[in-house]
């Protein structure tokens, strides 16, 4: 039972914060890249993590006299209280007036025409380090319009707070999808500087072509670190447990198991109307954040998992599977259990199969490890920081 599971694994003790150099993210070292923008169109994509000496990087380069054309959108957008999966609009920035493009809905690759003026963009936002989260498919939409049409792409690196650990199910391309565009594992361990120079280097972008780009890196961060974020990377994702919790968490997207979206604990809690016999309970409401979430307004029951991730799952370095499996086992209707939406998050039929066949965590993990190697030696290559081993 998946009470068991929780009163039954070990504690371990989070690892202490070593007094050390702080960690400087790219947008801090103005030094390292503002000379490279000055005389140049430049465009921006960002969401509200792209913060540079106290403000966010649109106005901070505007105040210096930077020639900032337009802001591209992530999901959640500029900046970033819109849900998960909502239809980002055009428009114009509040504060700055600049015009807003959506890279989030119908057009998630730059085109010709919102190029056209632009010389030079920069791409600063946040990662968590797994696959599903979309802002690394973003940056490679923006990395191909790039290189098609001849601009120079220049990514302000910052931390990845799931950086020290690579984990789960590479994807298979025939599962590709804006949750998952290339072959990774679900963490795959490393900066989105270092993602950009795997994908030109892999060949990995439409065509083989080839991204002009130049990575600002990190100052005193290495794979081992274990990084706290100074922001919330998006709405349902307030806190360091929830970060932590997302990879393993996020597969629940794909099944009747509400994740916590619509309270205020989402990626922190779990369970369904039909988990009757448990003791934590929560109602998800439409908010800001977390439009229509999984059973709204109806009665759920299941667990809080923060003193679990605060004491035994940070530092962990593997995704935890044993809620998933028990979860299927507790399921009442079985057959409704999973949605189409589980394989594109997995990237493989496989996951999926092996629960349904009563395959256990150690099992299912198993059968990653010769695909994990192969992607560890790809990994290898593209690293800016000293790896965690």
């Amino acid at each position: 039972m998946l009470a068991l599971l929780l009163a039954n694994s070990p504690i371990k003790a989070q690892d202490s914060q070593e007094a050390e150099e702080v960690i400087i993210p790219a947008a801090e070292r103005q030094g390292a890249y503002l000379p490279l923008l000055y005389g140049k169109r430049v465009a921006l994509v960002a969401n509200h993590t792209a913060v540079a000496q106290g403000e966010h990087l649109a106005d901070f380069l505007l105040s210096n006299k930077v020639d900032l054309k337009k802001v591209f959108a992530p999901e959640h957008g500029f900046r970033g209280a819109a849900s998960a999966g909502e239809t980002i609009k055009d428009g114009r920035d509040t504060k700055t007036n600049l015009p807003l493009i959506s890279l989030y809905g119908k057009n998630k690759k730059p085109t010709v025409e919102q190029l056209a003026d632009i010389d030079i963009i920069v791409f600063d936002i946040q990662d968590v380090g797994a696959r599903f989260y979309t802002y690394i498919s973003t940056m490679s939409y923006v990395m191909e319009a790039a290189a098609e049409q001849k601009k120079k792409v220049i990514i302000l690196d910052r931390p990845n707070p799931n950086g020290y650990y690579v984990d789960g199910p590479v994807l298979e391309l025939k599962h590709r999808s804006f949750v998952g565009m290339h072959p990774v594992p679900i963490v795959h361990g490393m900066t989105v500087g270092e993602y950009a120079k795997m994908l030109n280097g892999e060949g990995w972008l439409s065509g083989g072509v080839q991204c002009d780009l130049e990575v600002v890196t990190c100052q005193n961060y290495d794979h081992s670190k274990h990084y706290k974020l100074p922001i919330k990377p998006s709405p349902n994702l307030p806190n360091t447990n929830a970060i932590s919790l997302y990879p393993s968490l996020c597969l629940f997207e794909g099944t009747t198991v509400s994740v916590g979206r619509g309270t205020d604990l989402p990626f922190q809690i779990m369970g369904a109307p039909w988990f009757t016999e448990f003791n934590t309970q929560f109602t998800p409401v439409d908010r800001e954040g977390a439009l229509n979430p999984k059973y709204e307004g109806q009665l759920c029951k299941g667990f809080n998992l923060t003193d679990f991730s605060e004491h035994y799952l940070i530092g962990l370095g593997e995704l935890y599977l044993y809620w998933l499996t028990e979860s299927y086992k507790l399921s009442p209707h079985k057959a409704e259990f999973f949605t189409s939406f589980f394989t594109l998050l997995a990237g493989t039929e496989t996951l999926q199969a092996q629960i349904e066949a009563g395959k256990t965590p150690i099992e299912i993990r198993e059968s990653w490890q010769a695909d994990l190697i192969r992607f560890k030696q790809i990994r290898k290559k593209y690293l800016l920081y000293a790896d965690f081993e």
